[in-house]
């Protein structure tokens, strides 16, 4: 196959939209409205798709992977968002250093896991 592809772009569930897309539009993505049920969330060359459908096995099993340049730099500037304050639910957790390099995670207001790594 000689298919060059582009991006791939999950699509990820919400279960109060308005909260989530507050969220995310917060945490740094920029919305492209597509329908009145499912937005873009773009950020340089990360995208995803968010949707108002709850489904809540779907939810409780979805992580959205995020490598960035500095774990430790970027922990700090999710702390300075000051995020779960401002969103029931929503947790940050220290840096680790794992083996395979850092990560933290941030929970988003329905639970999904966004997991942000430097690989090493």
């Amino acid at each position: 196959m000689n298919q060059n592809p582009k991006s791939i772009r999950p699509f990820v569930g919400s279960k109060n939209f308005e909260t989530s897309r507050k969220f995310y539009k917060d945490l740094g993505f920029e919305e492209v409205v597509l329908e009145p049920k499912l937005s873009l969330f773009q950020w340089k060359e990360v995208a995803f798709y968010l949707q108002d459908a709850y489904v809540k096995d779907w939810i409780d099993n979805t992580m959205l992977f995020i490598e960035v340049e500095n774990a430790d730099e970027f922990q700090s500037h999710l702390q300075n968002l000051n995020l779960p304050d401002q969103y029931e639910g929503v947790r940050l957790s220290p840096v680790k250093t794992m083996p395979w390099g850092k990560e933290c995670f941030l929970h988003d207001p329905c639970g999904i896991i966004l997991r942000n790594d430097l690989r090493i």
